[in-house]
């Protein structure tokens, strides 16, 4: 593979797949470059709302994306403690509203169907078992050094890219070496077999239950077959990754004031795994043609389900402004930085203020829940339309 029209991108991610096939679109090739020697099989469900499910159409993989989603009709936010609506926004309009889908995937299906298009393309090259470790700038580009089980690699290119997560090691290759700040909070996810629910937990809606120090979300995933769970309570556990082992007994008691039918559900699944919450600040500039997207620019804590849209939307700027660079690929990727600053600090914002709205209790509580039904479910809807309707 030439070098020439050659960008490096260090990470196999949900941004580091769609980055490279963006790239490919725009006449680039690249490299993909993945620690892991295997890609594995996450077991959870990803919220695409419109904003990402603009960016995979225009990639032309919206007919692959319909045979594996749910469109949910709403977002149903409940009172955890009766059990009882408290305001459903409505989704079913979405595509007439925003000009693309509202869509749930299973995370598995979605990463499956990624690897697939960049694996059948031929300007793209996926490589597994190879960690980005350091990199250095020349007057033709940029050589990384890539470590494998069979030594040390490099490789070369016109531009790096890190998509290599919350933990990125190129961020810190940048020069920001300060650890994320575990955010006091753990989330725990399972899957349940929908024909074992009742209706209300089948129908495909996207629930979000808000009680005291806790909430819980769930919505159905392969074409409804499975329901994806997720439950999120304040905590003082943590260690880095996503797939610790979590027990039932463990989890139970944080929910004991949640209505009858949510601990009913938390009964069912017979395994749960567990992964702590971190934060980190928006990152700074890069260096040069070298940039970072997604987790490793600004990681997302999981209160606004954005932070797989916000990597789908940083690949197609970052696309668009290396398709226009010329010869100034640092430049570029200024351009790209600065294109994606105010949004993305935006939205971490409203996600961390999500989390506090969401684990009220007592008086606090009771005004948030009159102000959601107060507000009701279109005029909510419509607080988000800058994030929903977001264009590249």
């Amino acid at each position: 593979m030439a070098s020439s029209r050659s960008v490096l991108i260090a990470g196999a991610g949900i941004g580091g797949l769609t980055a490279a096939l963006a790239l490919a679109r725009a006449g680039f090739r690249s490299v993909v470059l993945e620690q892991a020697p295997r890609l594995e099989e996450a077991g959870a469900g990803i919220q695409l709302s419109p904003n990402a499910t603009r960016v995979l159409i225009a990639l032309g993989l919206g007919d692959r994306l319909r045979s594996r989603i749910t469109a949910p009709e709403a977002i149903r936010v409940i009172d955890a403690r009766s059990g009882r609506d408290i305001v459903r926004v409505p989704l079913a309009g979405a595509e007439k509203r925003y000009g693309a889908p509202y869509w749930l995937i299973h995370r598995a299906d979605l990463q499956a169907l990624l690897v697939d298009a960049v694996e059948e393309n031929q300007d793209v090259e996926l490589r597994l078992g190879a960690r980005v470790e350091d990199y250095a700038l020349h007057a033709h580009g940029i050589t990384v050094e890539a470590k494998t089980a069979a030594g040390s690699r490099d490789e070369q290119g016109i531009a790096l890219i890190g998509a290599d997560g919350l933990w990125s090691n190129l961020r810190a290759r940048l020069g920001d070496r300060a650890a994320p700040t575990f955010a006091q909070r753990t989330a725990w996810r399972a899957m349940v077999p929908a024909e074992q629910l009742t209706p209300d937990f089948r129908a495909p809606v996207t629930a979000l239950w808000l009680g005291r120090d806790a909430h819980l979300v769930h919505y159905p995933v392969k074409g409804g077959k499975l329901v994806n769970i997720v439950a999120i309570i304040s905590d003082k556990w943590y260690e880095p990754g996503w797939s610790a082992e979590g027990k039932r007994a463990d989890l139970l008691p944080r929910y004991a004031q949640f209505a009858r039918e949510a601990r009913a559900l938390l009964m069912l699944p017979a395994r749960w795994q567990k992964w702590a919450l971190f934060d980190r600040p928006l990152a700074g500039a890069g260096n040069g043609p070298v940039a970072l997207l997604g987790d490793a620019a600004h990681p997302m804590l999981p209160f606004l389900a954005q932070g797989a849209a916000l990597a789908i939307e940083d690949a197609a700027v970052l696309a668009h402004c290396l398709q226009h660079a010329g010869d100034d690929m640092a430049g570029a990727m200024r351009r790209y930085e600065n294109l994606r600053r105010r949004r993305t600090a935006r939205a971490q914002r409203e996600a961390q203020r999500n989390g506090q709205r969401y684990h009220l209790a007592g008086v606090r509580a009771i005004a948030r829940n009159m102000a959601l039904r107060a507000l009701g479910g279109e005029r909510l809807l419509r607080r988000y339309d800058w994030l929903y309707g977001w264009t590249s």
